[in-house]
Order: C-alpha cells, then sequence, then structure tokens
C-alpha cells in the first residue's frame, strides 16, 4: 500500500505542476477554441489538460517500475507497456483534435486502433465469468471484440460526461477509487498477482485526476480536452480488462458444490467483476440516451447538443457546483456500493444503506433551489453564500454601491463613478481562489 501511495502522489504531483506550463502553451498555440451554443462556460478556456495528465501517467509507470514492491508487475506482466501504448496513440489523436477539431469517426477508428495495440500486446479479455457456468474461455476474435468495445465505449462515456468543470475527472477518480479498493482487496487477500496490474493502474488514474482537478474545478482555469478525457477513458478501461478477463477466479474456489450453491457464493465475486459497467454507469446511460435522443431527432449520434444529464441539472436551476457535487455522489454511491457489497453480501445493513443515500439523492435533485444556511455560531467559518444576511448588508454576489468620487473645484455635488465588472481574462482566476472582478486589460483571446 505505501508503494501505491507513493506512486499515486508522484503522479499527481506531475500532473499538477505540469498544468500550468502546459496552460499557457495552449494560450501561446491557440487552443482556444469559441464558446459553442452547448458550452457553459462564459469565456475562451484554454484546452490541452491531457498533456499534463499523460506524463503524469509516464511518471507514475516510471516511479512503479523502479519500486521493489512494484516492478514485478513489468517483470511478469507486458500489461503495463500496452497501456504506455495505447495511451500514447490515443494522446496524441486527441492533442491534435483539440487543436485543428477531427472528425469524429477518425477519432472512433483511432481509438479503436489503440485498443487493438493494447491487445497485441497482451492485454485483452481472455476469459469471462458466467453464473452457473464458472469461467468461460474465448476465442481470439471474441476476446479482440469485446476487449475494443470496451474501450470504446469507456472512452466515449467519459468523453460525453465531460461537459461541466471537474465534472470527468472526478468521477473518474471515484471510479477509480472505488475500483482500486476491490483489486487491491484481490491482489493482497487472496494473494492473485493477475490483479496486480489492474491495481496499479487504478491508483495512477487516481493521481492524474487529483493532480488536475485543482486547476478543473468550477471557475476552471483549463480542460483536459479530448487528449484527457480520452487518455483517463482509455486508462479506466485497461484496468477493468485486466480484472475482468485475466483473472482466474478458480483459485478462489468459489465454484465448488453444487451449481446452485456455486452461483450464490461466486455472486459478491461476478458483480465487482462488472464494476467497470458500474462505475460508469451514469455516463453510459448518458451515452445510450444522446445516442437514442440524437437518431430520434434525424440527427447523427455523434452531433453535439446540449441534452446530456448534467445540462439536465443546470435546467431544472441547479448551480454549476451543485450539479457537480450531485453527479459526485450517484458515482459514489453506485461504484463504493457494489464494492461494499462484494465485501459483506450477507449483510442487509449495505443495502439499506444504499437505499436511504438513494432517498437523499433524489431528494437533492427535487429540490434545486434549496441554499442552506450555516447557523449564528458557524458564520465566520462557511463561505459568504451560506451566511445568514444581515439588515442593510448586501447579498453576496451583489455589486458594491457606487464609490463617489472627491468633487473637482468649483463643484458643490460629488460626481459618482461607477465601476462595472468586468469578466476576467484567460488568467483571471487561480487554481484555487475565484475569479477576478477588476478589468483584464488583454482581450480573452490574446496569445500574449
Amino acid at each position: 500500500m505505501r508503494d501505491y501511495l507513493l506512486t499515486l502522489c508522484v503522479t499527481a504531483a506531475v500532473t499538477y505542476l505540469l498544468t500550468g506550463p502546459v496552460r499557457k502553451f495552449a494560450i501561446a498555440t491557440g487552443a482556444m477554441p469559441e464558446i459553442r451554443a452547448r458550452d457553459v462556460h462564459r469565456e475562451p478556456t484554454p484546452r490541452l489538460g491531457g498533456i499534463a495528465m499523460f506524463f503524469g501517467l509516464c511518471a507514475g509507470l516510471l516511479v512503479a517500475d523502479n519500486l521493489q514492491n512494484l516492478n514485478g508487475v513489468f517483470e511478469l506482466s507486458n500489461e503495463p507497456r500496452a497501456l504506455l501504448s495505447g495511451a500514447a496513440l490515443i494522446w496524441l489523436i486527441g492533442v491534435l483534435d483539440d487543436k485543428f477539431e477531427i472528425d469524429a469517426l477518425i477519432k472512433l477508428g483511432a481509438q479503436m486502433i489503440a485498443a487493438g495495440v493494447m491487445v497485441m500486446q497482451g492485454l485483452t479479455i481472455l476469459w469471462i465469468p458466467v453464473p452457473g457456468a464458472g469461467m468461460v474461455s474465448l476465442t481470439s476474435w471474441q476476446g479482440t471484440l469485446l476487449t475494443v468495445a470496451l474501450v470504446v465505449i469507456t472512452i466515449n462515456a467519459v468523453n460525453f460526461v465531460d461537459g461541466l468543470d471537474g465534472l470527468a475527472a472526478g468521477m473518474v477518480c471515484i471510479a477509480a477509487a472505488a475500483f482500486f479498493l476491490y483489486t487491491y482487496r484481490l491482489w493482497y487477500s487472496y494473494g492473485i498477482e493477475a490483479a496486480a496490474p489492474a491495481t496499479l493502474f487504478s491508483a495512477i488514474l487516481m493521481g492524474m485526476c487529483v493532480g488536475f482537478l485543482p486547476h478543473n474545478m468550477h471557475p476552471a482555469r483549463i480542460f483536459m480536452g479530448d487528449s484527457g478525457s480520452m487518455l483517463i477513458g482509455l486508462v479506466l478501461a485497461a484496468g477493468a480488462i485486466s480484472v475482468t478477463g485475466q483473472v482466474d477466479l478458480d483459485v478462489l474456489k468459489i465454484f465448488e458444490g453444487s451449481t446452485r450453491q456455486a452461483t450464490h457464493t461466486a455472486l459478491p465475486v461476478f458483480i465487482p467483476l462488472l464494476l467497470p459497467l458500474t462505475i460508469i454507469a451514469i455516463p453510459f446511460a448518458d451515452l445510450v440516451l444522446a445516442i437514442v435522443r440524437r437518431t430520434w431527432n434525424g440527427q447523427s449520434p455523434f452531433a453535439a447538443d446540449r441534452g446530456h444529464l448534467h445540462h439536465r441539472l443546470l435546467e431544472i436551476g441547479h448551480s454549476h457546483s451543485r450539479s457537480v457535487l450531485i453527479m459526485y455522489f450517484w458515482s459514489a454511491l453506485i461504484a463504493f456500493g457494489v464494492v461494499a457489497y462484494s465485501v459483506h453480501s450477507a449483510s442487509t445493513w449495505i443495502l439499506l444503506v444504499i437505499v436511504v443515500l438513494s432517498a437523499v439523492g433524489l431528494v437533492l435533485l427535487l429540490l434545486p433551489r434549496f441554499t442552506p444556511r450555516a447557523p449564528l455560531w458557524a458564520q465566520s467559518f462557511v463561505p459568504p453564500r451560506y451566511r445568514r444576511k444581515r439588515r442593510g448588508e448586501a447579498a453576496a454576489g451583489e455589486l458594491a454601491p457606487p464609490v463617489a468620487a472627491p468633487a473637482p473645484a468649483g463643484e458643490t455635488q460629488p460626481v459618482t463613478e461607477e465601476r462595472t465588472p468586468v469578466p476576467a481574462g484567460v488568467n483571471g482566476a487561480t487554481a484555487l481562489g475565484a475569479r477576478s472582478r477588476l478589468p483584464d486589460r488583454r482581450k480573452a483571446g490574446s496569445r500574449n
């Protein structure tokens, strides 16, 4: 665990430190597209955040290769090299798309090629668990088609959900954390060495997201772009392929006894093996609904619109930050709920907790305009928007009254000077602070 945490921290540090220079590079190269009709941000924001995330991935793999307890993953398996090869290809296509807007069909072909590259190097599904039948071996073509399909679906699901500041990186980080707990338990508790690559991929993926999130939280200073969303989708799919299709569950001895008894005993194991699908349940549902909606309206399935789930949350009255937190909540509930059930499937309290939290989530969805107010004793510890207003005090976010300038000589009435806040430019926000309310001397599209 110590080595995994060290790999995570190094990946996060490299990603965080490189995001600032990458942002300046994106501004200098003009990788700041105009605001589109479906966008929710109000000013041009640089992309190419995936560059920092890719170098964070490389740093994480390099550190793990030099750690005594993790270098065995590189010696006994070719999966880390397969991941790096596929990630480099999909990242390069993403960088070109962030700059030149590549056609959707070309990106789809590149995703399939990246998946094929990983398959050629051994990162593929060899067998799948089937309740009542045990492990079912796949032919070479079946394994290849299933691997490519899982990679393409995961990449596009993550790409579709990347519509709000910090949404995609946060949801993937939650998914990676849940997946790490499950795979680490398989590797450490059951001694299954084949689960070690997936555990490493999950730790590195968490580091990539954690390092990028401070720059991407609302208001975002930089977007990850397709170079980042497709990259983290590929890493997530690689971990799912590694643990789902290459870990032999026969070593757990869960298929002994009668067929009914074996199926019941293996149920907690089969469900987490579907964890790659559950952790992208919300993005996958968004993907399916988008395809159905666009096809029903006579549009291309790849045509962009404002009908995604996060757009719907904004339309019913949720703020930007609250919409992101609600999506975080549902992702964590599904992912960690499945992991908890896999550990204690006989406990009914887990199901009860999931039901109660689901009810809480529904209440949050039905109260979009509810703004909690902190008690009087906690006023100084919470953000201004949660404080109670005093009489005569301006509400949080309201403009200050006009400033009276000194009257010129010979005049008796003071001249009132209006200061209209101007939206911040490309450098108007910090990674952790709020946007500046003072005018920016440079234009938003300036390269200087």
